[in-house]
């Protein structure tokens, strides 16, 4: 007869749980560094990722996103949250705005005004969707890009004869939502402390 030996369950206490999640946060962080400071020493010296460099992305998130370690960061933070549609759109509008070619200047406005701006659109959740939130009147936080139904419109009417600027207005609403929300929290984020402190004991040694 086969007997079956189990262990007894093990229960996990809720300051075990938190430890344990600040230990795996903290280990993202290290290995974030690691990883970019592989990469930093594949490039001339000018560019290599320094503690002088991470101080500055906390003057500003245009400082933060003008610096190539720094906009890698901030994406690794935001997808590690399952929220880096904002920044994604943002990325995407300012590569459409250095097109040149009119046709694929018409072609691309098509592809981000279907993905990101109509309603139903696989990065966009309807204003009905049982997901969305109101903040008020016309305005609504999506699983997605957050934009009100006016710019929406606007951006409806731009795409029929699309120019550089037709995403403007919903990329400057983008920015200031992550200038007021995701960026301060980059800033708290276990990531960027961890980057910090690491960058400086190597500083020291």
């Amino acid at each position: 007869m086969l007997i079956l030996v189990t262990s007894p369950s093990r229960e996990l206490h809720p300051l075990n749980i938190d430890m344990e999640d600040n230990r795996i946060k903290q280990t993202k962080g290290c290995d974030l560094r690691s990883r970019l400071q592989r990469r930093s020493s594949h490039a001339p010296n000018t560019e290599r990722l320094s503690t002088e460099e991470m101080i500055l992305w906390s003057q500003s998130l245009e400082r933060l996103l003008t610096s190539k370690y720094g906009m890698a960061t901030f994406q690794a933070f935001l997808k590690s949250e399952f929220s880096d549609e904002n920044i994604e759109f943002w990325l995407i509008c300012e590569d459409y705005k250095k097109i040149k070619s009119s046709f694929r200047l018409s072609s691309r406005a098509k592809k981000i005004y279907k993905t990101y701006i109509e309603a139903e659109a696989p990065k966009e959740a309807c204003c009905t969707h049982k997901h969305s939130i109101i903040l008020h009147k016309n305005m609504y936080i999506f699983d997605h890009i957050n934009i009100d139904h006016k710019t929406r419109d606007l951006i409806g009417q731009n795409v029929k004869t699309p120019s550089t600027v037709c995403f403007d207005e919903a990329q400057r609403i983008v920015y200031s939502l992550m200038e007021k929300d995701s960026y301060p929290r980059f800033l708290r984020s276990n990531i960027y402390r961890t980057l910090l402190d690491s960058a400086s004991d190597y500083t020291k040694m």
